[in-house]
């Protein structure tokens, strides 16, 4: 196929970046390791996307800064005030790996379509570039999850790539918000079953299957909710393999 000779994507419920004592700035997680090594590459070129910040230039620096030890060739894509590449389909066919920060999914979506940048991601994902990202960026490679993209109070949201036919949870284990929403978004059929993670959690698909859930949490947990059948769900923890440093 390409690269890796498989498609795959590394969504992050949350912990991509931690506090760097060495620098007293950020430095990548293992999980974000765990997805470079999935392009089967040296020297991997990694793409940064902060389309869900609103191309927020700080955060931008500082993951920038966090692969500064890193054996990786990084670069970025923005949409504001427009493109800052000539062609945005060709940067992200050239890359081995995306990660895609975490803010508002509803607008990173709306933005992505705008720009035709979903039919590239998908035709990037089909040609073996490792899809990644936190939270937003977790989410927009599914069908969809819950947000607050809307304001505090978070509302579903089914407008995602839906590369994944799943829904996606976020933040699990952190915001006691998420997992009674999808639950009850799962049950109405307003969102397929699907996936969801804890802090420093990422769940692994090849193609469309999950494969398996990794971590650098010693509490952290992944799980697999679908439909009873009936007026509920079902909820299944999955738990990840441990990452080391």
């Amino acid at each position: 196929m390409s690269r890796s000779g498989q498609s795959h994507i590394l969504a992050i419920g949350g912990g991509s970046f931690r506090p760097s004592a060495r620098y007293g700035f950020i430095e990548a997680s293992p999980l974000l390791r765990y997805g470079l090594d999935l392009t089967g590459q040296d020297r991997p070129r990694l793409g940064l996307l902060a389309t869900a910040t609103g191309d927020d230039a700080d955060w931008l620096l500082k993951m920038y800064g966090a692969f500064r030890d890193w054996d990786v060739e990084v670069s970025h894509l923005t949409v504001f005030p427009m493109p800052n590449v000539a062609d945005p389909r060709e940067w992200i066919l050239s890359q081995d790996m995306i990660y895609v920060s975490g803010g508002s999914v509803a607008n990173l979506a709306a933005l992505w379509r705008l720009h035709g940048l979903d039919e590239a991601f998908e035709e990037a994902w089909r040609a073996g570039v490792v899809l990644s990202g936190q939270s937003a960026g977790a989410l927009c490679w599914h069908v969809g999850g819950n947000t607050d993209s809307f304001g505090p109070r978070l509302r579903p949201w089914s407008e995602g790539l839906a590369l994944l036919p799943y829904s996606c949870g976020v933040h699990y284990n952190s915001d006691p918000q998420r997992r009674e929403l999808l639950h009850a978004s799962v049950a109405s059929g307003e969102l397929p079953g699907g996936y969801a993670a804890d802090e420093g959690v990422g769940l692994h698909y090849v193609g469309t299957e999950f494969i398996q859930a990794v971590t650098v949490s010693p509490t952290g947990y992944a799980y697999k909710v679908e439909h009873d059948g009936a007026d509920g769900v079902k909820e299944f923890r999955i738990e990840p393999r441990m990452l080391t440093a």
